[in-house]
């Protein structure tokens, strides 16, 4: 059935095929390449990678930091299983479960593929399998994911090829679960950047993919033994066994080699704070894809950092200035501020991935990343330690977190300051005694000139009703006779 629909699809032009070549040219450098410095990183130009394709994206954002013919259709070699291990991690809900090899299962197309050694009608735990499949890259583990999640290879295949459209590819179809060579099996550096971004997100897949030794139980037809991973970035190099290409950030993930596909290698590595995931596709055997996929790491470091919300605040703290500040303050009631998580936990989860010029340009604007509320005015007095205000950062699909903004030191009044409105309202308030103390200057100002003035009241009305009480005067008239 899934080969009929196939067909159809070709012939009506929907699914192209990726051409097999006779001869496969060697991943090699550019002639042209400039020399590669490894003291400086951030100058890594394209032509200083082995690989035909590569691409490294900051894996938080999927931002493409820097790519090299990404969107060019390749064989994907083995590195297809790590859609078939997520699958196999998403859909199987009892991953400890026993399982039962199919005679179909181990029935894989290429005499030289690589395998788990898996026998028909051997019973072994589900997840052994998926860990066959990522660490010894078993194309015979790849086809027991397959059955156990939609019950055939074919109908895995239209899982996969359903799974990996919902995320956006366009460049990408798988013909099988395990990665053999295929004209119809292939994909980009950058759909395989964004696969590689989604299963990254799966915890199980994380634990699978970043571990280098697995033990396999003991099953009822195989003994116990221990599988390794072919990624030589995770190899811890030894006295007796020495590796140049191991990278201690590293976190896994997959490699692939195909006479079509070359030697590819799809990666992550993380550091404080910073993951990043890297595709090189057709790269060179000896040492290619170990060197490419190092200097496209050491690139992405050296253009991202991680830092948290207190981070950005300590580039440029704050610094307040306050009014009724004493006249004897060293610094003229400058006041900084300092900034502490409330939930310390919480704090630690909220971190901003971006270059470092994106995180120069934040902290020196602050405000377009955080909420910043002040909870009283900026006069003194004002104690060390006392909360001004807080800042509140908001990270995407978590809740806020909260810092408050402390003062870093104590600020007296000014001496002889009149006192405010509020701080007499205060006084009186936590007053235990609500009278105040007697004193002359109390008498004085609250009784004798208050009687005095009344005194001095009455006596001007007692002179005015006086008046009035007896009238205006009549002059009188003296008459005066004649001599």
């Amino acid at each position: 059935m899934l080969s009929l629909l196939l067909l159809l699809a070709v012939l009506a032009g929907i699914v192209p095929a990726l051409a097999e070549e006779v001869a496969y040219p060697a991943a090699t450098l550019s002639p042209d390449a400039p020399a590669y410095d490894s003291e400086h990183p951030e100058n890594l130009e394209a032509d200083q990678l082995y690989a035909w394709s590569a691409i490294l994206i900051e894996a938080d954002s999927g931002t493409v930091i820097f790519e090299k013919d990404a969107e060019t259709l390749r064989h994907p070699a083995s590195t297809t299983k790590i859609v078939t291990v997520l699958l196999g991690c998403l859909m199987v809900e009892d991953v400890n479960q026993i399982v039962t090899v199919s005679e179909r299962a181990v029935m894989v197309e290429d005499e030289d593929s690589s395998t788990m050694g898996l026998t028909a009608g051997e019973e072994i735990p589900f997840i052994d399998v998926l860990y066959g499949a990522a660490l010894q890259s078993g194309n015979d583990a790849a086809n027991v994911i397959a059955e156990v999640v939609s019950g055939s290879i074919e109908s895995f295949v239209v899982l996969m090829n359903q799974y990996v459209q919902t995320l956006g590819c366009e460049n990408t179809h798988f013909n099988n679960p395990h990665g053999l060579t295929d004209p119809y099996h292939y994909t980009t550096a950058y759909d395989m950047a964004i696969i590689t971004r989604a299963a990254m997100e799966n915890e199980l897949f994380r634990q699978i993919v970043g571990t280098y030794s697995y033990s396999i139980a003991k099953t009822n037809i195989t003994r116990a033994h221990t599988i390794t991973n072919s990624n030589e970035l995770l190899r811890v190099p030894t006295e007796n066994n020495t590796n140049s290409y191991y990278y201690p950030d590293a976190i896994g993930i997959k490699t692939g080699s195909t006479n079509a596909a070359q030697y590819c290698l799809v990666s992550a590595a993380e550091r404080d704070g910073v993951e990043l995931i890297s595709v090189v596709l057709y790269s060179d055997r000896r040492r290619g894809r170990w060197q490419d996929t190092i200097r496209l790491f050491d690139y992405g470091f050296s253009q991202y950092t991680s830092v948290t919300p207190i981070d950005l605040y300590n580039m440029n703290p704050i610094t307040l200035e306050t009014s009724n500040y004493s006249l004897s303050d060293p610094d003229l009631g400058k006041l900084p501020l300092t900034c502490v998580a409330q939930d310390p936990a919480a704090a630690s989860r909220a971190r901003i991935v971006a270059t470092f010029q994106e995180v120069e340009a934040m902290a020196n604007n602050l405000r377009n990343t955080v909420i910043i509320e002040y909870a009283r005015d900026f006069q003194a007095p004002i104690a060390a330690g006392e909360v001004i205000g807080t800042m509140t950062y908001f990270p995407e699909g978590q809740e806020e977190v909260v810092y408050n903004l402390v003062a870093s030191r104590a600020i007296g009044a000014r001496e002889n300051a009149p006192r405010s409105l509020e701080q007499i309202i205060a006084d009186v308030q936590n007053d235990p005694n609500p009278f105040p103390p007697l004193s002359l200057e109390l008498v004085v100002v609250h009784v004798v000139l208050p009687l005095a003035a009344i005194i001095l009241v009455i006596r001007i009305l007692l002179r005015l009703l006086r008046g009035r009480r007896h009238g205006p005067r009549t002059p009188r008239i003296v008459h005066r006779g004649l001599k």
